[in-house]
């Protein structure tokens, strides 16, 4: 079992703490957050030690991890303090804003010797695990564009006060919050980005913040990728590989749906006979309580973590790059 803290206790910190019971390899036996007060009631039914700040949490000689769900500016620094007091760390997503900040934080985790684990739970969805494996059995061929659009209506809700709406902690509108988990993705699934292009404005939310976002990609191995996300609508999620062999689309927020239609062995119009498409349906996967039992495991000595420090380092570069992109309207290469 592993006695692991939690940082931040907003709404996305509680899931966390939620999905590390649900583990049953992970327990939270102390926590810290900016607004304790607010947190007091939560972490005595909880049954866990509420302290005033991170600092405290490294001084607790009951905690062998650390789980991060704090604002993105702060990751970088609290990432290498905790690799530095020898901890086990998870941080969730965005890794970092910048590229420097991802390499310093990797760099103290390799020093230290610790276990990271990175929040980019939808990459554990047994969907994306059959994407992937249509891909390493070259049922898609050669790939010829990846798309993925990931919206929600949070912004709509969101006070003018709220650090999520601030465009230090959230450039390029919906970005840090879904449209990275799309990068992710595709970091994963079609390999690295070499240039992106993105368009962010504000449509509609009441704070006045960016909530309508697209990006044009261009991987290094010669795919092209389109990436949007926004934050004032309903929520849906798509994510679609378009190759040579076929068409591989997962929908629903949560992932619910997948399908995969071979391309036919004759043009249309002629005497092609269309292939049968391959469906499944699964609802309810837990892909929180998936990534946080991954983590477990590879600090219990199991399967390495399956984000890698290098696709870490990666995907906060894309996510800086967006960011420029977004703020000055040039293509960026990475």
């Amino acid at each position: 079992m592993v006695r692991a803290a939690i940082v931040g206790l907003g709404w996305w910190g509680r899931t966390l703490v939620k999905a590390a019971k649900a583990t049953g390899a992970i327990e939270i036996v102390a926590g810290a957050t900016g607004r304790r007060a607010l947190a007091e009631d939560y972490a005595r039914a909880e049954g866990f030690v509420l302290h005033d700040d991170l600092g405290a949490i490294l001084r607790d000689s009951s905690v062998e991890a650390v789980i991060l769900a704090t604002p993105h500016l702060d990751h970088d620094a609290q990432v290498i303090a905790t690799a530095g007091s020898g901890r086990h760390v998870f941080v969730e997503k965005p890794f970092t804003l910048t590229k420097a900040g991802a390499e310093a934080a990797i760099a103290a985790v390799e020093a230290a010797g610790v276990v990271i684990g990175l929040g980019h739970n939808r990459r554990f969805h047994p969907h994306m695990a059959r994407v992937r494996g249509l891909m390493a059995e070259g049922r898609i061929g050669t790939l010829l564009h990846a798309e993925g659009t990931m919206t929600a209506p949070n912004g709509l809700f969101l006070k003018p006060d709220s650090w999520r709406v601030d465009p230090r902690q959230s450039p390029a509108g919906g970005m840090a919050g879904l449209g990275i988990h799309m990068i992710d993705a595709m970091i994963d699934l079609v390999g690295e980005i070499a240039e992106v292009d993105a368009l962010s404005h504000h449509r509609a939310t009441p704070s006045g913040a960016q909530d309508t976002t697209a990006i044009m990609l261009r991987f290094a191995g010669g795919a092209s990728g389109y990436v949007s996300c926004m934050t004032a609508t309903a929520p849906s999620y798509r994510f679609c590989l378009y190759g040579s062999g076929g068409v591989a689309e997962i929908r629903t927020p949560g992932l619910d749906q997948f399908s995969f239609v071979p391309t036919p062995d004759a043009p249309l119009g002629g005497h092609a006979t269309p292939k049968p498409p391959e469906t499944s349906e699964i609802k309810g996967f837990d892909t929180v309580a998936a990534e946080l039992a991954a983590w477990a495991s590879a600090i219990g000595g199991g399967a390495a973590f399956p984000i890698g420090h290098a696709a870490m380092i990666h995907g906060a570069a894309v996510f800086e790059a967006i960011a420029r992109s977004a703020a000055t309207g040039a293509r960026v290469r990475l």
